[in-house]
């Protein structure tokens, strides 16, 4: 795949993110005006709980998703907490919701405990919201412990499996990628994989295309299925086409 083509379809697969300490109302609304670019919108915008529902009014007239993140970064096993920080969120008009995976728990044994914790969050927000399970794959050391925990939160009702909060030393990784993905195609339920954390040129993105179609296939590279989250690889992918190669 050729860049232009690549950047083309990545813009139409990233969920356009902002997660710092410093966001604004005024930030957030250029956050918006962003994602709708002149090579198409973005997949969705990615915004903390509290900016949810000025997200959802300045893209009230497009098709771009508002995702949240809950449970972030921490991950911790409060299902009361994260069932109450979840209804808010869609009350507030979150369409997507990128849950962090209890992994220290998940690590100290209490597998049993995540599972239904993911089943629980899943139930609590019924079919029409999109749940993206965080697993912070670059805490989890080894690749057969990614594919456990990818198994336990599919069959628990995740509709997609995230790489990373992008709060961590380690973020995404191309082996955590492959490890993913395969274990998706693997097993008897679908569910989509999102890429985040580090992530800020074509370069960096392309890894993740090219490995979504040899396991999953070209048709698979739909925002369905496939998402990539960034701050900064917007304006890069936007230079790539501009440029025309």
């Amino acid at each position: 795949m050729d860049d232009v083509t690549a950047a083309e379809t990545l813009i139409q697969c990233l969920d356009l993110t902002s997660l710092n300490d410093n966001d604004t109302t005024e930030s957030i609304i250029e956050l918006c005006r962003r994602a709708q670019t002149p090579y198409g919108n973005v997949a969705a915008v990615c915004v903390y709980p509290r900016f949810v529902n000025l997200a959802k009014e300045h893209l009230r007239h497009t098709d771009i998703k508002v995702a949240t993140v809950i449970n972030f970064p921490e991950g911790s096993l409060d299902l009361e907490k994260t069932q109450s920080s979840v209804t808010t969120a869609v009350i507030n008009g979150a369409d997507e919701i990128d849950l962090v995976f209890p992994y220290k728990e998940f690590l100290a044994g209490q597998k049993t405990e995540c599972g239904i914790f993911i089943k629980k969050v899943k139930e609590h927000l019924g079919k029409k919201t999109l749940l993206k399970v965080i697993l912070e794959t670059g805490e989890l050391s080894h690749t057969s412990v990614i594919a456990e925990a990818t198994r336990l939160c599919i069959q628990n009702g995740a509709d997609f499996i995230k790489t990373s909060t992008g709060k961590t030393k380690v973020s995404a990784t191309p082996e955590a990628a492959n490890i993913i993905l395969e274990t998706i195609a693997s097993g008897r339920k679908n569910a989509g994989f999102k890429a985040s954390g580090g992530i800020r040129t074509i370069d960096d993105a392309k890894k993740y295309l090219v490995l979504a179609v040899a396991v999953m296939g070209g048709k698979w590279l739909t925002p369905k299925n496939f998402r990539i989250g960034a701050s900064s690889l917007l304006d890069n992918l936007i230079k790539v086409i501009n440029r025309g190669y």
